[in-house]
């Protein structure tokens, strides 16, 4: 008799987990039949600076836009030369120097045959529309930059335009000079960097070389455009020698 009781009892049992089973299964159902169907929708990417609240503009933003001071007075556009036409807007973060310190990495890393015991010499660069005796200031500022950086390499480099005395005038003392006569013509340089100009759209375009002074050949080559505003940048000296005029480039013989 308590073996008949237990049967019942598991088949009881049994029975109401199925049934509830089903129930289940049929909740489920119901639930997934009642939920709609929702339509696909479209993400659409957005910036960080849409994600980011409007911020209200202050009043002192919109007269710096219009060139006002704190007093509603009209000023001026910020001028960083001294010369008419030269650049004008933001202060410069480059200068010359540093087009010729990259130009003189890529000298370095293709020359050929030049080494710490082969002396050099920096001519300035000639403008290339021209017969190739005319520069500017652009070209000796190049020379000057390129003596500089060659030394920082320790590259022997030679001075061909230093004196053999000091000259003492009310100018000032001087060592340099551009007067063959007072110069020596017998120097030890076995290269010499030189290079030519171009103005080109948005800068001016420079080529630079090193040349061996009896083969005549190639031994290294770089080029750069340099942007006008940073050519710009050099300001004559006033009352500099009268120099011709040129496409609006001041010329003067190298």
């Amino acid at each position: 008799m308590k073996k008949f009781n237990s049967s019942v009892a598991y088949i009881l049992s049994a029975s109401f987990l199925s049934l509830s089973g089903c129930s289940t299964m049929m909740g489920d159902e119901e639930v997934a039949e009642q939920v709609p169907v929702r339509p696909a929708m479209n993400v659409i990417d957005i910036t960080a600076e849409d994600r980011a609240p409007a911020m209200p503009r202050k009043a002192d933003d919109e007269t710096q836009e219009q060139g006002m001071d704190a007093y509603g007075a009209i000023g001026q556009p910020p001028l960083y030369s001294s010369v008419q036409g030269a650049y004008k807007g933001r202060p410069l973060t480059k200068h010359i120097g540093d087009y010729v310190k990259n130009m003189t990495q890529d000298l370095i890393a293709n020359m050929e045959y030049v080494n710490n015991k082969t002396a050099i010499g920096v001519t300035h660069f000639a403008l290339l529309d021209t017969d190739l005796q005319q520069t500017d200031l652009l070209g000796r500022q190049m020379a000057e930059s390129f003596v500089h950086e060659l030394h920082k390499f320790r590259v022997p480099v030679i001075d061909f335009k230093a004196t053999e005395y000091i000259r003492i005038t009310e100018g000032g003392d001087f060592v340099l000079s551009r007067d063959y006569l007072e110069l020596s013509s017998s120097l030890p340089i076995e290269y010499v960097l030189t290079g030519t100009m171009t103005k080109h759209q948005g800068g001016v375009l420079v080529n630079a070389r090193i040349l061996g002074m009896e083969s005549r050949a190639v031994v290294a080559s770089a080029q750069m455009l340099v942007p006008f505003y940073v050519v710009d940048a050099l300001i004559p000296s006033d009352g500099s020698e009268s120099n011709s005029m040129r496409d609006g480039v001041k010329l003067s013989r190298g």
